[in-house]
């Protein structure tokens, strides 16, 4: 039976996200972790002459989280835009994944019509050493521009070859 070697086990550190709002380039510098979701919607489907209910895809819900080293000024703007205007500005996400210790290559995936949901406006900590904030959004698409490839070498059982 063939596993993954450790050595081939992405590092959460390496990579990067750049966020592009109103056409400007940000690289989030301080991302100290960022997970994107999707959430597939169903409704119950029943038939005459069996007791099970099946499921049936309906929808997918796309989102996402980060939490940034707090400093971040442009979600807080795009609030602000919002409430003076009434249109809430939208983002493009990129995130690249990049361990250079690790045989499966890169992976970028761009994150389309990225909408904020929340975040923080001010915040003051005593107990904190440096400050922190969650951000939350959702999006409407997105595309793997690179994908991971399969590892170059594989663990295998005890008396089996590597290959």
């Amino acid at each position: 039976m063939a596993f993954l070697l450790e050595r081939d086990a992405l590092n959460g550190k390496e990579g990067r996200a750049i966020c592009s709002i109103n056409g400007q380039q940000i690289e989030l510098f301080g991302l100290k972790n960022l997970k994107i979701d999707y959430s597939l919607d169903s409704a119950d489907f029943k038939v005459v002459g069996t007791r099970l209910v099946q499921k049936k895809t309906t929808g997918v819900q796309l989102t996402g989280s980060m939490t940034i080293v707090y400093g971040t000024p442009e979600f807080k703007q795009m609030v602000r835009q919002y409430m003076a205007t009434g249109r809430i500005p939208y983002f493009t996400l990129q995130v690249t994944n990049n361990d250079p210790a690790t045989s499966v290559g890169t992976q970028t995936v761009v994150l389309y019509n990225c909408r904020i949901n929340s975040g923080n406006i001010a915040q003051l900590d005593a107990d904190a050493d440096f400050l922190t904030e969650d951000v939350s959004f959702d999006f409407t698409s997105f595309e793997i521009l690179k994908s991971f490839h399969e590892p170059e070498r594989l663990g295998g059982g005890i008396g089996s070859v590597l290959i």
